[in-house]
Protein backbone atom coordinates (compact mmCIF):
# COMPACT_ATOMS: atom_id res chain seq x y z
CA UNK A 1 0.00 0.00 0.00
CA UNK A 2 1.26 3.59 -0.88
CA UNK A 3 2.36 5.52 2.00
CA UNK A 4 -0.42 8.14 0.68
CA UNK A 5 -3.25 5.67 1.35
CA UNK A 6 -2.14 4.41 4.46
CA UNK A 7 -3.26 7.51 6.37
CA UNK A 8 -6.96 6.49 4.92
CA UNK A 9 -6.79 3.04 5.61
CA UNK A 10 -5.55 3.68 9.66
CA UNK A 11 -8.99 6.49 9.57
CA UNK A 12 -10.92 3.52 8.25
CA UNK A 13 -9.91 1.25 10.70
CA UNK A 14 -10.42 3.61 13.43
CA UNK A 15 -14.45 4.67 12.21
CA UNK A 16 -15.09 0.89 12.91
CA UNK A 17 -13.08 0.43 16.10
CA UNK A 18 -15.16 3.83 17.54
CA UNK A 19 -18.15 2.81 16.23
CA UNK A 20 -17.63 -0.90 18.04
CA UNK A 21 -16.28 0.34 21.00
CA UNK A 22 -19.68 2.13 21.28
CA UNK A 23 -21.56 -1.35 21.20
CA UNK A 24 -22.39 -0.95 17.47
CA UNK A 25 -21.76 -3.32 14.48
CA UNK A 26 -19.60 -1.74 11.78
CA UNK A 27 -18.02 -3.32 9.05
CA UNK A 28 -15.80 -1.97 6.11
CA UNK A 29 -18.92 -2.14 2.83
CA UNK A 30 -18.89 -2.67 -1.18
CA UNK A 31 -15.86 -1.17 -3.15
CA UNK A 32 -13.49 -1.36 -1.18
CA UNK A 33 -13.94 -5.10 -0.02
CA UNK A 34 -14.29 -6.05 -3.76
CA UNK A 35 -10.93 -4.32 -3.78
CA UNK A 36 -9.12 -5.45 -1.17
CA UNK A 37 -10.15 -9.01 -1.82
CA UNK A 38 -8.60 -8.30 -5.71
CA UNK A 39 -5.36 -7.35 -4.04
CA UNK A 40 -6.03 -3.71 -5.09
CA UNK A 41 -5.38 -0.69 -2.66
CA UNK A 42 -8.93 0.49 -2.45
CA UNK A 43 -9.09 4.20 -3.66
CA UNK A 44 -11.59 5.02 -0.65
CA UNK A 45 -13.47 3.23 2.51
CA UNK A 46 -17.44 2.90 2.95
CA UNK A 47 -18.67 1.65 6.60
CA UNK A 48 -21.80 0.37 7.09
CA UNK A 49 -23.58 -0.33 10.78
CA UNK A 50 -26.15 -0.81 12.85
CA UNK A 51 -26.02 2.63 14.41
CA UNK A 52 -28.28 5.51 13.23
CA UNK A 53 -27.35 9.08 11.79
CA UNK A 54 -28.46 10.35 15.03
CA UNK A 55 -26.01 7.75 16.95
CA UNK A 56 -22.98 7.96 14.09
CA UNK A 57 -23.52 11.79 14.83
CA UNK A 58 -23.35 10.87 18.63
CA UNK A 59 -20.13 8.59 18.72
CA UNK A 60 -18.21 11.10 16.26
CA UNK A 61 -19.73 14.39 17.29
CA UNK A 62 -21.21 17.12 15.55
CA UNK A 63 -18.23 18.93 13.88
CA UNK A 64 -17.41 15.91 12.40
CA UNK A 65 -20.22 14.47 10.98
CA UNK A 66 -21.89 15.70 7.89
CA UNK A 67 -25.49 14.46 7.30
CA UNK A 68 -24.87 14.07 3.16
CA UNK A 69 -28.21 11.17 3.00
CA UNK A 70 -29.28 11.21 6.52
CA UNK A 71 -32.72 10.73 5.28
CA UNK A 72 -30.90 7.16 3.57
CA UNK A 73 -29.20 6.64 6.95
CA UNK A 74 -25.83 7.98 5.85
CA UNK A 75 -23.21 10.02 7.29
CA UNK A 76 -19.95 11.76 6.27
CA UNK A 77 -17.37 11.21 9.31
CA UNK A 78 -14.37 14.01 8.50
CA UNK A 79 -10.93 12.76 9.01
CA UNK A 80 -7.87 14.61 10.16
CA UNK A 81 -6.49 16.68 7.44
CA UNK A 82 -5.27 15.14 4.15
CA UNK A 83 -7.37 12.08 4.62
CA UNK A 84 -10.31 11.29 2.71
CA UNK A 85 -13.14 11.47 5.17
CA UNK A 86 -15.57 8.03 5.03
CA UNK A 87 -19.20 7.45 4.11
CA UNK A 88 -20.99 5.27 7.07
CA UNK A 89 -24.20 3.95 6.17
CA UNK A 90 -26.55 2.36 8.71
CA UNK A 91 -27.76 -1.01 7.65
CA UNK A 92 -30.92 -0.71 5.43
CA UNK A 93 -33.52 -2.58 3.19
CA UNK A 94 -34.84 -0.12 0.49
CA UNK A 95 -38.93 0.10 -0.88
CA UNK A 96 -40.08 0.66 -4.37
CA UNK A 97 -37.84 2.46 -7.10
CA UNK A 98 -40.89 4.30 -8.32
CA UNK A 99 -38.59 6.28 -10.70
CA UNK A 100 -35.76 4.05 -11.51
CA UNK A 101 -33.71 6.40 -9.51
CA UNK A 102 -33.99 6.37 -6.13
CA UNK A 103 -36.21 4.52 -3.66
CA UNK A 104 -39.52 5.67 -1.88
CA UNK A 105 -38.11 4.82 1.69
CA UNK A 106 -35.67 2.74 3.31
CA UNK A 107 -35.69 0.99 6.70
CA UNK A 108 -32.92 -0.16 8.81
CA UNK A 109 -32.18 -3.90 8.80
CA UNK A 110 -29.86 -6.79 9.40
CA UNK A 111 -26.33 -6.76 7.99
CA UNK A 112 -27.43 -9.64 5.36
CA UNK A 113 -30.39 -7.80 4.28
CA UNK A 114 -28.26 -4.38 3.90
CA UNK A 115 -26.18 -7.37 1.77
CA UNK A 116 -29.09 -8.08 -0.67
CA UNK A 117 -30.32 -4.72 -1.79
CA UNK A 118 -26.89 -3.86 -2.90
CA UNK A 119 -25.97 -3.86 -6.97
CA UNK A 120 -23.58 -6.54 -7.60
CA UNK A 121 -22.35 -10.00 -5.59
CA UNK A 122 -18.81 -8.04 -6.20
CA UNK A 123 -19.75 -4.91 -4.10
CA UNK A 124 -22.17 -7.01 -1.62
CA UNK A 125 -19.17 -7.64 0.65
CA UNK A 126 -18.49 -6.72 4.06
CA UNK A 127 -15.35 -7.05 5.62
CA UNK A 128 -13.85 -6.65 9.27
CA UNK A 129 -10.89 -4.87 9.39
CA UNK A 130 -10.29 -5.36 13.02
CA UNK A 131 -10.56 -9.55 12.71
CA UNK A 132 -9.79 -9.49 9.20
CA UNK A 133 -12.71 -12.00 8.02
CA UNK A 134 -15.15 -11.13 5.12
CA UNK A 135 -18.87 -11.56 5.57
CA UNK A 136 -20.08 -12.41 2.02
CA UNK A 137 -23.55 -13.55 1.40
CA UNK A 138 -24.23 -12.88 -1.75
CA UNK A 139 -21.42 -14.91 -3.49
CA UNK A 140 -19.29 -12.09 -3.96
CA UNK A 141 -16.38 -13.89 -3.56
CA UNK A 142 -16.97 -16.58 -5.52
CA UNK A 143 -17.39 -14.37 -8.69
CA UNK A 144 -14.22 -12.66 -8.03
CA UNK A 145 -12.41 -16.29 -8.65
CA UNK A 146 -14.87 -16.95 -11.37
CA UNK A 147 -13.98 -13.18 -12.86
CA UNK A 148 -18.08 -13.01 -13.38
CA UNK A 149 -20.39 -10.05 -12.85
CA UNK A 150 -23.36 -10.62 -11.50
CA UNK A 151 -26.75 -8.84 -10.30
CA UNK A 152 -27.42 -9.77 -6.94
CA UNK A 153 -30.77 -11.80 -6.98
CA UNK A 154 -33.06 -11.47 -9.82
CA UNK A 155 -31.65 -8.95 -12.13
CA UNK A 156 -35.06 -7.60 -13.43
CA UNK A 157 -35.33 -6.38 -9.98
CA UNK A 158 -32.16 -4.93 -9.24
CA UNK A 159 -32.14 -3.27 -12.63
CA UNK A 160 -35.51 -1.84 -12.44
CA UNK A 161 -34.04 -0.28 -9.01
CA UNK A 162 -32.17 1.76 -10.21
CA UNK A 163 -31.41 1.88 -14.72
CA UNK A 164 -28.01 3.30 -14.25
CA UNK A 165 -26.76 0.00 -13.22
CA UNK A 166 -26.87 -0.90 -16.52
CA UNK A 167 -24.32 1.32 -17.14
CA UNK A 168 -22.37 0.20 -14.36
CA UNK A 169 -22.36 -3.27 -14.97
CA UNK A 170 -19.96 -2.06 -18.31
CA UNK A 171 -17.50 0.11 -16.15
CA UNK A 172 -17.23 -3.09 -13.49
CA UNK A 173 -17.03 -6.04 -16.02
CA UNK A 174 -14.56 -3.68 -17.93
CA UNK A 175 -12.67 -2.51 -15.40
CA UNK A 176 -11.55 -5.65 -14.05
CA UNK A 177 -11.88 -7.84 -16.97
CA UNK A 178 -14.86 -9.81 -16.26
CA UNK A 179 -17.74 -11.48 -18.28
CA UNK A 180 -21.50 -10.54 -17.43
CA UNK A 181 -23.48 -13.08 -16.52
CA UNK A 182 -26.02 -14.24 -18.78
CA UNK A 183 -29.34 -13.11 -16.89
CA UNK A 184 -27.48 -9.67 -16.30
CA UNK A 185 -27.02 -9.47 -19.75
CA UNK A 186 -29.96 -10.64 -21.09
CA UNK A 187 -31.50 -8.03 -18.53
CA UNK A 188 -29.45 -5.26 -19.87
CA UNK A 189 -30.51 -5.97 -23.79
CA UNK A 190 -33.97 -5.93 -22.79
CA UNK A 191 -34.35 -2.75 -20.39
CA UNK A 192 -31.59 -0.40 -22.61
CA UNK A 193 -34.67 1.83 -23.29
CA UNK A 194 -35.46 2.16 -19.94
CA UNK A 195 -32.11 3.81 -19.17
CA UNK A 196 -33.49 7.06 -20.55
CA UNK A 197 -34.98 7.65 -16.93
CA UNK A 198 -31.83 8.39 -15.86
CA UNK A 199 -30.34 11.97 -15.51
CA UNK A 200 -27.92 13.30 -18.30
CA UNK A 201 -25.20 14.08 -15.54
CA UNK A 202 -25.74 10.43 -13.83
CA UNK A 203 -25.04 8.55 -17.15
CA UNK A 204 -21.99 11.16 -18.11
CA UNK A 205 -20.35 10.20 -14.74
CA UNK A 206 -20.51 6.69 -15.27
CA UNK A 207 -19.31 7.41 -18.66
CA UNK A 208 -16.34 9.32 -18.27
CA UNK A 209 -14.99 6.99 -15.70
CA UNK A 210 -15.08 4.34 -18.29
CA UNK A 211 -13.55 6.35 -20.98
CA UNK A 212 -10.90 7.65 -18.69
CA UNK A 213 -9.75 3.48 -18.21
CA UNK A 214 -6.92 1.58 -19.99
CA UNK A 215 -9.58 -0.99 -20.72
CA UNK A 216 -11.90 1.97 -22.73
CA UNK A 217 -12.18 0.09 -26.01
CA UNK A 218 -13.98 -2.63 -23.78
CA UNK A 219 -16.00 -0.66 -22.58
CA UNK A 220 -17.05 1.07 -25.77
CA UNK A 221 -17.71 -2.67 -27.09
CA UNK A 222 -19.61 -3.99 -24.46
CA UNK A 223 -22.20 -0.99 -24.33
CA UNK A 224 -22.73 -1.85 -27.96
CA UNK A 225 -23.43 -5.44 -27.60
CA UNK A 226 -25.68 -4.75 -24.87
CA UNK A 227 -27.28 -2.14 -27.20
CA UNK A 228 -26.56 0.92 -24.71
CA UNK A 229 -24.72 2.92 -26.93
CA UNK A 230 -26.67 4.07 -29.38
CA UNK A 231 -29.34 4.70 -26.36
CA UNK A 232 -27.10 6.91 -24.25
CA UNK A 233 -24.41 8.29 -27.18
CA UNK A 234 -27.06 8.52 -30.30
CA UNK A 235 -24.72 10.98 -31.83
CA UNK A 236 -21.66 8.45 -31.65
CA UNK A 237 -22.79 5.72 -34.73
CA UNK A 238 -20.37 3.46 -34.36
CA UNK A 239 -22.39 0.75 -36.23
CA UNK A 240 -22.37 2.85 -39.03
CA UNK A 241 -18.55 2.59 -39.43
CA UNK A 242 -17.05 0.56 -42.40
CA UNK A 243 -14.69 -2.73 -41.16
CA UNK A 244 -11.42 -0.54 -41.78
CA UNK A 245 -12.26 2.42 -40.28
CA UNK A 246 -14.08 0.64 -36.60
CA UNK A 247 -10.55 -1.07 -36.68
CA UNK A 248 -8.50 1.88 -36.56
CA UNK A 249 -10.75 3.62 -34.28
CA UNK A 250 -10.34 0.72 -31.96
CA UNK A 251 -6.63 0.69 -32.07
CA UNK A 252 -6.58 3.93 -31.29
CA UNK A 253 -8.50 3.73 -28.14
CA UNK A 254 -6.34 0.90 -27.11
CA UNK A 255 -3.41 2.66 -27.64
CA UNK A 256 -4.02 5.91 -25.86
CA UNK A 257 -2.29 5.91 -22.59
CA UNK A 258 -4.08 8.30 -19.81
CA UNK A 259 -5.79 10.43 -21.83
CA UNK A 260 -8.94 12.54 -20.89
CA UNK A 261 -12.21 11.37 -21.11
CA UNK A 262 -13.19 14.53 -23.14
CA UNK A 263 -10.26 13.69 -25.57
CA UNK A 264 -11.58 10.48 -26.40
CA UNK A 265 -15.39 11.58 -26.74
CA UNK A 266 -13.33 13.80 -29.53
CA UNK A 267 -12.34 10.62 -31.25
CA UNK A 268 -15.10 8.77 -31.41
CA UNK A 269 -17.27 12.10 -32.23
CA UNK A 270 -14.67 12.67 -34.72
CA UNK A 271 -16.94 12.99 -37.06
CA UNK A 272 -18.91 15.59 -35.98
CA UNK A 273 -18.03 19.32 -36.97
CA UNK A 274 -16.72 21.57 -33.80
CA UNK A 275 -20.14 23.23 -33.25
CA UNK A 276 -21.64 19.14 -33.22
CA UNK A 277 -19.17 18.05 -30.98
CA UNK A 278 -20.08 21.29 -28.58
CA UNK A 279 -23.92 20.52 -28.97
CA UNK A 280 -22.88 17.20 -28.33
CA UNK A 281 -21.31 17.83 -24.66
CA UNK A 282 -24.00 20.57 -24.04
CA UNK A 283 -26.17 17.61 -24.11
CA UNK A 284 -24.36 15.90 -21.55
CA UNK A 285 -24.47 19.09 -19.45
CA UNK A 286 -20.70 18.74 -19.24
CA UNK A 287 -18.81 21.68 -17.41
CA UNK A 288 -17.56 24.62 -19.48
CA UNK A 289 -14.31 23.99 -19.21
CA UNK A 290 -14.92 20.28 -20.35
CA UNK A 291 -16.80 21.92 -23.56
CA UNK A 292 -13.98 24.28 -24.29
CA UNK A 293 -11.16 21.20 -24.00
CA UNK A 294 -13.78 19.21 -26.51
CA UNK A 295 -14.11 22.13 -28.80
CA UNK A 296 -10.61 22.88 -29.03
CA UNK A 297 -9.44 19.52 -29.40
CA UNK A 298 -11.77 18.98 -32.31
CA UNK A 299 -10.56 21.94 -33.65
CA UNK A 300 -6.52 20.83 -33.89
CA UNK A 301 -7.53 17.11 -34.34
CA UNK A 302 -4.72 16.22 -36.87
CA UNK A 303 -2.53 19.76 -36.49
CA UNK A 304 0.71 18.18 -35.16
CA UNK A 305 0.59 15.31 -37.79
CA UNK A 306 3.54 17.07 -39.57
CA UNK A 307 4.59 19.81 -36.48
CA UNK A 308 7.63 20.51 -38.65
CA UNK A 309 6.15 22.14 -41.51
CA UNK A 310 3.94 24.43 -39.30
CA UNK A 311 4.99 28.20 -38.94
CA UNK A 312 6.34 29.06 -35.49
CA UNK A 313 3.31 30.69 -34.13
CA UNK A 314 1.24 28.07 -34.78
CA UNK A 315 3.55 25.31 -32.96
CA UNK A 316 3.50 27.83 -30.47
CA UNK A 317 -0.20 28.55 -30.02
CA UNK A 318 -0.68 24.59 -29.87
CA UNK A 319 2.57 23.79 -27.58
CA UNK A 320 1.36 26.07 -25.12
CA UNK A 321 -1.94 25.83 -24.81
CA UNK A 322 -3.37 23.94 -21.42
CA UNK A 323 -4.86 21.12 -23.83
CA UNK A 324 -1.80 20.10 -25.22
CA UNK A 325 -1.25 17.01 -23.06
CA UNK A 326 -4.19 15.26 -25.38
CA UNK A 327 -3.39 17.02 -28.65
CA UNK A 328 0.19 15.13 -27.93
CA UNK A 329 -0.82 11.78 -26.41
CA UNK A 330 -3.39 11.39 -29.78
CA UNK A 331 -0.58 11.95 -32.28
CA UNK A 332 1.54 9.67 -30.22
CA UNK A 333 -1.27 7.12 -30.45
CA UNK A 334 -2.36 7.79 -34.02
CA UNK A 335 1.35 7.72 -35.40
CA UNK A 336 2.26 4.35 -34.03
CA UNK A 337 -0.92 2.88 -35.51
CA UNK A 338 -0.26 4.37 -39.02
CA UNK A 339 3.57 4.06 -39.08
CA UNK A 340 5.08 2.18 -36.05
CA UNK A 341 7.16 5.44 -35.50
CA UNK A 342 7.00 8.63 -33.13
CA UNK A 343 8.88 11.26 -35.11
CA UNK A 344 5.44 13.61 -34.92
CA UNK A 345 5.27 13.12 -31.62
CA UNK A 346 8.96 12.83 -30.51
CA UNK A 347 9.81 16.38 -32.58
CA UNK A 348 7.21 18.52 -30.44
CA UNK A 349 8.67 16.74 -27.05
CA UNK A 350 12.07 17.82 -28.04
CA UNK A 351 10.93 21.27 -28.92
CA UNK A 352 9.19 21.10 -25.87
CA UNK A 353 12.03 20.45 -23.52
CA UNK A 354 14.20 22.76 -25.46
CA UNK A 355 12.36 26.10 -25.61
CA UNK A 356 11.67 28.25 -22.64
CA UNK A 357 8.82 29.06 -21.31
CA UNK A 358 9.02 32.73 -22.03
CA UNK A 359 10.05 32.02 -26.12
CA UNK A 360 6.88 29.62 -25.95
CA UNK A 361 4.52 32.10 -24.72
CA UNK A 362 6.77 35.10 -24.17
CA UNK A 363 4.66 38.34 -23.14
CA UNK A 364 2.98 40.17 -25.67
CA UNK A 365 5.05 43.31 -26.83
CA UNK A 366 2.42 45.49 -26.99
CA UNK A 367 -1.44 45.55 -25.67
CA UNK A 368 -4.52 47.32 -26.33
CA UNK A 369 -4.28 49.43 -23.40
CA UNK A 370 -0.27 50.54 -25.32
CA UNK A 371 -2.39 51.95 -28.44
CA UNK A 372 -4.42 53.89 -26.18
CA UNK A 373 -1.88 55.86 -24.15
CA UNK A 374 -0.19 56.47 -28.08
CA UNK A 375 -4.17 58.20 -29.02
CA UNK A 376 -5.23 55.08 -30.95
CA UNK A 377 -9.14 55.04 -30.59
CA UNK A 378 -10.30 51.19 -29.74
CA UNK A 379 -11.86 50.01 -32.57
CA UNK A 380 -11.43 46.49 -35.09
CA UNK A 381 -8.00 47.80 -36.20
CA UNK A 382 -6.79 47.01 -32.16
CA UNK A 383 -7.45 43.09 -32.92
CA UNK A 384 -6.08 43.38 -36.22
CA UNK A 385 -2.78 44.61 -35.43
CA UNK A 386 -2.60 43.17 -31.91
CA UNK A 387 -2.26 39.81 -33.50
CA UNK A 388 0.10 40.52 -36.39
CA UNK A 389 2.31 41.88 -33.51
CA UNK A 390 1.87 38.71 -32.00
CA UNK A 391 2.23 36.40 -34.78
CA UNK A 392 5.20 38.30 -35.73
CA UNK A 393 6.42 37.70 -32.26
CA UNK A 394 5.72 34.07 -31.78
CA UNK A 395 7.94 33.78 -35.16
CA UNK A 396 10.19 35.79 -33.93
CA UNK A 397 11.00 38.24 -36.54
CA UNK A 398 10.31 41.02 -33.80
CA UNK A 399 12.21 41.15 -30.60
CA UNK A 400 11.45 44.67 -29.11
CA UNK A 401 8.90 46.84 -28.10
CA UNK A 402 10.35 48.95 -31.33
CA UNK A 403 10.14 46.09 -33.51
CA UNK A 404 6.69 45.87 -32.39
CA UNK A 405 5.57 49.78 -32.98
CA UNK A 406 7.80 50.08 -36.48
CA UNK A 407 5.61 47.02 -37.71
CA UNK A 408 2.31 48.63 -36.59
CA UNK A 409 3.38 51.88 -38.32
CA UNK A 410 4.11 49.78 -41.46
CA UNK A 411 0.52 48.27 -41.54
CA UNK A 412 -1.03 51.44 -40.96
CA UNK A 413 0.87 52.63 -44.12
CA UNK A 414 3.56 54.78 -42.35
CA UNK A 415 7.33 54.99 -43.53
Amino acid sequence: MSTRQQPDRDFAVDVVKQLRDADFQALWAGGCVRDLVLGHDPSDYDVATTATPEEVRSVFGKKRTVPVGASFGVMLVLGPDGVEPIEVATFRREGEYLDGRRPESVEYCTLEEDAHRRDFTINGMFFDPLTETIHDYVGGEEDLKRRVLRCIGDPEDRLAEDKLRMLRAVRFATRFGFDVESSTAEAIKQHVAEITVVSVERIAQELLKMLAHDNRRQAVQLSETLGLWPVILPELPLPAMDSNERRDLMSLLQQLVVPTPELVLVILGRHLSKSGIGEFARRLKLSNEQRQRMAWLREHLSDLQEPQKLSLHRLKRLLSSEYRHDLLELTRANELILEGSMRAYEFCDHYLKSTPLEVLSPEPLLTGDDFIQAGMKPGKEFKTLLEAVIVAQLDEKIHSTDDAWQLVKELQGGP
